[in-house]
């Protein structure tokens, strides 16, 4: 297999790719490909505070009172302006939904814990705790067994 990489400012930016046949080498390029939005940020607000968060530190993104918010690696939850459906287009695969209302960042997911009323919560590194929907697990557990 070959592999060719042309870094030139002024062409426009495209991705060629030349099989013989689909694989899953094939699918995980299609979807790293079709994830990458350009951006490695978001913009969040907090208490009048504008600050850059870079994505890979996101640990949950999730609706509370109504308000898309984007919890960090610390543990602190900035406002975000984005909706969280258009959120879920733009971020990168690595980020799953877990219920109506909340992405998570798999990368940054400690354990799924369950719970006395016989959920599921996942733990994140920061000590924040989601819900986990009896869907969205299912589907997570397969994504999982997949690996």
């Amino acid at each position: 297999m070959k592999y060719k990489l042309i870094i030139d400012k002024e062409a426009p930016e495209e991705i060629t790719a030349v099989v013989h046949a689909p694989s899953a080498l094939t699918q995980q390029i299609e979807n790293l490909v079709r994830s990458y939005s350009g951006a490695d940020s978001l913009v969040g607000y907090r208490e009048g505070e504008l600050r850059r968060l870079r994505v890979s530190e996101i640990e949950c993104i999730t609706v509370l009172d109504r308000k898309v918010m984007a919890i960090d690696s610390g543990g602190v939850s900035y406002r975000l302006q984005e909706r969280l459906r258009d959120l879920e287009e733009m971020l990168p695969s690595y980020f799953i939904r877990i219920n109506k209302s909340a992405l998570a960042n798999e990368h940054r997911i400690d354990r799924f814990d369950a719970v006395f009323s016989g959920g599921v919560d996942a733990v994140f590194r920061c000590g924040y705790r989601e819900y986990v929907s009896r869907r969205c697990f299912a589907q997570i557990r397969r994504r999982y067994e997949r690996t």
